[in-house]
């Protein structure tokens, strides 16, 4: 199997490729390979797959030449005028006629000086393989073999330099032979293939443009033939294999206009599927060429499976089967192989399950039955439909894949999504199963039927240049709300932008929209209007857009990322995206969400504060050091906490600016971290400073100020440090340049913090009792004949002076960011409070 054959085959079966082994891993990865009894060599997934879009194949329509029988007549001339070539590629898709042995003439190019001046030749052996031979400056390669002569599509390219004399010759991705010195002309070095010459394709010319000899002529179809003027490299070659034009240094690209064909050569239109990036790894266990591959599941879904298939009654799978009169659901899906479809089984196999999943006795699946199901649906969006389809089937597919997925997502089977969560991470997978199944749908758009819609209840595709995909309110919500709404967000807590979305629930269609162009993905801004239903909760800001990772059985989880709400009305919401992906509105119950207003005035408001208080804390560090105040503790303390917070405050305004760098954000965030944990260690030490002053403590001053270097820059650097040696790949959150939240970094920073806040909560409560009770005593000693007001009085300034005074320094002002989520207003009051520090 190539890649993706494989990749699939590990997806129907509810797993993953084995990941490629990390340097230190590859002795225990080869014994466990060998324990298994693997000895071939095995594809692999690459560790940051989880980045990558899918592999996926797409259709290619493009203009045939059709070579029939050997004569000395058809020939396709190339209508393009060709400079010097110091180095060169050819490549093209090729089908090989194996009624013939004798060689044939793939193309040649001659020009005045050499008639043979670049050739590809080729035959079959009797061993049954195609042997190219490549021919420059009339100096000849040895004729190796490339393909199998078995009447397939095969790609092949070849590349030739001056430099050396190097070529190379490639077939279906792959260098079938290599070496240097072709065409050395005596003692001089090669020479550049010569410009303005005629390049004839499926004819050898014995005179420039002419006199075609029939043995020598090419028997077969050829199609997509690109030239270059220069040596592609692996990775381009492997590109254009998949069907993707490299434009840069093109000399001639395949186009009907650019040929002149002679009259008994018949050009079709074919359709045919190119391979889709074959980027996963290649591992040789044992030296063995042939690709097979092994895959790997969590010891928990593996027990989940086997507990599934333990139990199941296998009622669904029997009454599926005896319906078909043959084996459409296999008993136990889990070890039995997976079958490749073709259109019109597919269309049985779903009709027959759609009948039975309609008219069932019991509406409530199994866990197995579910899996089944799943594993049937991951089957038919895999199918390869090929040229020549009927569209009637096609859309008829649709309809019971649609009805099938509805089925499947009613409202009584939440338990049983539940039951699989460890093997399958909610039914967002079936958004991505219908995302793929709409691939299939492109024959349907024709000139006179620019749109498909195909829906049944409250599931529906709609395709048309962009593909729309929705889940009406009464299916995939409930599924996501309900019990087993557990996996899908378990992780609580979805983040984005330090806001969680806690208790959330779906409150609208769960709609999911893509824009393709040439069958690449492309993002684009967009503007949705959805209704929603109102249950007496706050409406969100939307948008929670749902993002897959590694494959749509993972899960994955909300986000707010490039969405805001346009207008909010009781029954809708309208929001902009700035991208295409999966989106709901969702209901918060646990906290209020912002509008655009509020979020835009809080960013004003922290910039302002920050602004400010930046340029005064500049101000007294400049102070500080120009009038020369005494050296003393508490200066030396006051200077390094102006440091510490001017530098955090002035990373903090511009961190924005750094997210569109994943290196510049990692290093924000880093000093971020290292500069505000030291901002809230000085802080400690203030408290710590107060202490000392408070409680007699037997330690001279030159010592205590070691101790608080220590604690104020020591302390910080230990906290980051280790931080990033134990989670260096989960430090950054997503989409801003601060601690991750999902992986629980972000304690790495409130953790120490809360212990801070609450050692200076002590220290504060002390020095207020230290100074009210000095404050009576001197207001008994000055004052005694005073009157009880204004005894109080005083006791009251007492206590507030260094409450007022004290607060900001020991950094308790940041004690009322718990109470954010209550109000608004406790949002304004903890950034002006924070950014004034």
């Amino acid at each position: 199997l190539d890649w993706w054959h494989a990749d699939r085959h590990c997806q129907q079966r509810f797993a993953q490729l084995l990941f490629e082994p990390q340097d230190s891993e590859q002795a225990s990865f080869s014994q466990l390979l060998l324990s298994h009894h693997i000895r071939g060599s095995v594809w692999l997934n690459e560790r940051d797959g989880v980045l990558h879009k899918p592999k996926w194949r797409r259709d290619h329509t493009v203009p045939v030449l059709v070579f029939g029988d050997k004569t000395d007549t058809k020939y396709v001339k190339v209508l393009s005028d060709f400079p010097a070539l110091p180095a060169v590629t050819a490549c093209a898709h090729l089908q090989w006629d194996t009624r013939t042995q004798e060689i044939a003439t793939v193309f040649s190019y001659a020009v005045p000086a050499f008639i043979n001046e670049f050739q590809l030749r080729g035959f079959v052996d009797e061993e049954g393989f195609v042997r190219f031979a490549l021919i420059v400056h009339g100096h000849h390669s040895p004729y190796l073999p490339v393909f199998r002569a078995d009447g397939q599509w095969h790609h092949f390219c070849v590349t030739w330099q001056q430099e050396n004399g190097t070529w190379a010759i490639y077939a279906d991705g792959k260098r079938r032979a290599s070496a240097s010195g072709l065409c050395a002309v005596g003692p001089s070095a090669p020479q550049a293939i010569y410009g303005q010459g005629t390049f004839i394709i499926g004819q050898d010319q014995d005179s420039l443009g002419g006199t075609f000899g029939a043995k020598e002529s090419f028997s077969g179809n050829i199609t997509d033939l690109h030239i270059w003027q220069k040596v592609l490299g692996a990775e381009q070659i492997e590109k254009v294999r998949s069907c993707w034009v490299v434009e840069q240094d093109l000399v001639f690209g395949w186009s009907s206009n650019a040929l002149e064909v002679e009259s008994t050569v018949r050009g079709v239109t074919a359709q045919f599927l190119c391979p889709g990036f074959e980027c996963g790894t290649c591992y040789h266990a044992a030296g063995h060429h042939s690709n097979g591959y092994a895959f790997v599941l969590s010891s928990d879904a593996y027990w989940q499976l086997k507990k599934a298939q333990l139990e199941s009654s296998h009622a669904l799978v029997s009454r599926v089967n005896t319906l078909a009169e043959r084996t459409v659901i296999p008993e136990n899906v889990f070890i039995s192989d997976v079958q490749d479809m073709n259109l019109s089984v597919a269309l049985g196999a779903l009709d027959v399950l759609a009948t039975v999943l309609r008219e069932g006795e019991t509406p409530v699946l199994e866990s197995s039955d579910l899996l089944a199901v799943l594993q049937l649906l991951k089957q038919v969006s895999d199918v390869e439909v090929q040229e020549g389809e009927e569209t009637e089937m096609l859309e008829q597919l649709g309809q019971y894949y649609v009805e099938v997925t509805e089925l499947i997502l009613e409202e009584q089977n939440i338990e049983t999504w539940s039951s699989v969560s460890q093997v399958i991470r909610g039914p967002m997978a079936v958004v991505e199963l219908c995302n793929r199944m709409m691939s299939h749908l492109a024959p349907l758009l024709t000139a006179g039927r620019t749109k498909i819609t195909i829906q049944h209840g409250n599931v529906g595709l709609h395709r048309v240049m962009v593909k729309n995909m929705w889940f009406g309110y009464s299916s995939l919500q409930r599924c996501l709300s309900g019990a087993g709404s557990s996996a899908v967000f378990q992780d609580a807590a979805a983040s984005d932008g330090g806001h969680k979305h806690l208790g959330t629930t779906v409150g609208t269609a769960v709609i999911s929209s893509m824009l393709l162009s040439d069958y690449q993905e492309i993002s684009t801004s967009v503007r949705y209007h959805l209704q929603h239903r109102v249950q007496g909760m706050v409406i969100s800001m939307c948008f929670l857009c749902f993002l897959l990772r590694v494959s749509p059985d993972a899960g994955g989880m909300w986000s707010t990322a490039g969405c805001s709400v346009v207008t909010s009305l009781p029954d809708s919401t309208a929001c902009f995206c700035n991208h295409t992906t999966n989106f709901a509105v969702l209901l918060q119950v646990y906290e209020m969400q912002r509008t655009t207003k509020e979020e835009l005035t809080l960013q004003t408001l922290t910039f302002i504060g920050c602004g400010v208080s930046f340029c005064a804390l500049i101000v007294t560090f400049i102070l500080f050091l120009a009038v020369g105040v005494p050296k003393s503790e508490r200066t030396t303390v006051h200077k390094n906490l102006i440091f510490a917070l001017a530098a955090a405050e002035a990373l903090l305004m511009f961190s924005e600016l750094a997210k569109t760098n994943q290196v510049v954000c990692f290093t924000v965030t880093a000093f971020l971290h290292l500069f505000f944990m030291a901002a809230f260690s000085w802080m400690l030490v203030e408290g710590l400073l107060l202490w000392s002053k408070v409680v007699a403590v037997n330690m001279s001053e030159d010592r205590r100020m070691k101790f608080y270097y220590v604690t104020g820059w020591g302390l910080p650097v230990v906290i980051v440090g280790v931080t990033l040696a134990a989670s260096f790949n989960k430090y950054v959150a997503d989409n801003h340049c601060w601690l991750n939240v999902q992986t629980n970094v972000i304690w790495a920073f409130v953790g120490p913090v809360l212990f801070i806040l609450a050692v200076n909560t002590f220290v504060l409560f002390r020095v207020v009792m230290v100074t009210v009770s000095s404050a009576r005593r001197r207001s008994k000693m000055l004052t005694p004949n005073s009157s009880l007001e204004k005894q109080i009085g005083i006791q009251i300034w007492a206590t507030a002076k260094p409450v007022l005074v004290l607060l900001p320094v020991l950094g308790l002002t940041w004690v009322c960011g718990v109470l954010v989520h209550l109000s608004i207003i406790w949002a304004y009051v903890f950034i002006v409070l924070n950014s004034l520090q």
